[in-house]
């Protein structure tokens, strides 16, 4: 499972917990470790993972960061907890900034298992940002946030790229914010810029200023909407021209066209542990032998007798949510979801007649 599997199911358990976590310690359990292990560090192995980390800071001794992730031996992310539902304050990220001046991380992460704020010390050497450059909120995932907070995981950390990347959410992060306060309520100097740029030779007055102030946010909405629409349009056209040709595929028995699909598609481990589970469900009414499979770039294609006349189902693994997709009579497709790769077991009944259906 993924990185971004895993956020999703923590993020998809969030909600029914929160209510629950009434201390730090149960945050800490039921969302901070699990987000944790979910960068693929092991929450038990203190080589990996520190709780409780000493970051005696001057006369202050004593004080200890909730959790410390290490690669070789080195301290690389410090990770302050509070308790769920409490927002993450000032004070709370003063305390941080104590722990990274006395460690050798570069990034710290301050955190109610909720909301994430990530900080780097891209504005001063040792000294940690009062503004972070990431913000991750598990009730409101964002493909780009969770693409960014991968590049922590083990098995692709990397410091020097993951400061690049700081350095340039960081900005981004700041521009957005003026992007939404300007599309609000646009400062007069950009409310000048503009009709200048539509009217380079007009004046500038009082009542210009007055009707452009009124035309700037509309043009700003009326620009937005329009090219949400079209790429609606042109994800929903893209949608039916799949769609179209998936109808199609059934009905196809072209064996040279099948091998040139299947030589542009790499076959996944969890494909064939779903094939297997299909085979053990489907020889109960015909041979093991005769139950076959061919991949696409869309699915992975159960048949029988590799007849693609004849498909039991369909194995739709390719993307983050994963689907099981049955045929009727007509060679009609219905997908339903799957939690888990087992969950096809409990299509075991609809499978099998299928399978009759063809043998009969």
């Amino acid at each position: 499972m993924s990185f971004a599997d895993r956020l999703a199911a923590l993020a998809q358990r969030a909600p029914s917990l929160i209510d629950h976590l009434a201390t730090e310690e149960a945050t800490k359990n039921a969302l901070v470790m699990p987000f944790i292990a979910a960068l693929g560090y092991d929450v038990f192995n203190p080589q990996e993972v520190v709780p409780e980390l000493t970051a005696d800071v001057g006369v202050k001794k004593g004080e200890k960061v909730d959790y410390a992730i290490k690669q070789d031996g080195e301290v690389i992310v410090l990770i302050e907890c509070k308790t769920a539902g409490v927002n993450l304050s000032e004070a709370n990220m003063s305390q941080l900034f104590r722990y990274f001046t006395v460690t050798k991380a570069r990034i710290a992460i301050l955190t109610n298992g909720v909301y994430y704020r990530f900080y780097s010390d891209l504005e001063e050497p040792n000294k940690m940002d009062s503004r972070p450059f990431l913000e991750l909120d598990l009730l409101d995932l964002r493909e780009h946030h969770v693409a960014e907070v991968m590049k922590l995981a083990k098995g692709s950390f990397d410091l020097d790229r993951m400061l690049d990347a700081a350095s340039e959410l960081k900005y981004l992060r700041e521009l957005h914010k003026v992007l939404a306060d300007q599309f609000e309520d646009p400062d007069s100097d950009l409310v000048r810029f503009l009709y200048l740029k539509v009217n380079p030779d007009g004046r500038f007055v009082a009542s210009v200023r007055e009707q452009f102030s009124t035309l700037v946010p509309k043009a700003f909405q009326q620009f937005i909407s329009e090219r949400v629409s079209g790429r609606l349009r042109t994800a929903l056209a893209q949608e039916d021209v799949v769609a179209g040709r998936k109808q199609e595929e059934p009905a196809a028995d072209n064996e040279a066209e099948d091998e040139e699909r299947g030589a542009e598609t790499e076959t996944t481990a969890e494909e064939i542990e779903g094939f297997h589970i299909v085979k053990a469900i489907v020889r109960e009414v015909v041979d093991a032998d005769r139950i076959a499979h061919r991949d696409t770039k869309s699915y992975m294609g159960i048949l029988l007798d590799d007849n693609n006349r004849k498909p039991i189902c369909r194995l739709h693994f390719n993307w983050t949510q994963k689907y099981l997709g049955l045929l009727d009579a007509d060679k009609n497709e219905t997908r339903h979801e799957l939690k888990t790769i087992d969950d096809i077991y409990q299509f075991s009944d609809q499978l099998k007649e299928t399978a009759r259906r063809y043998d009969s």
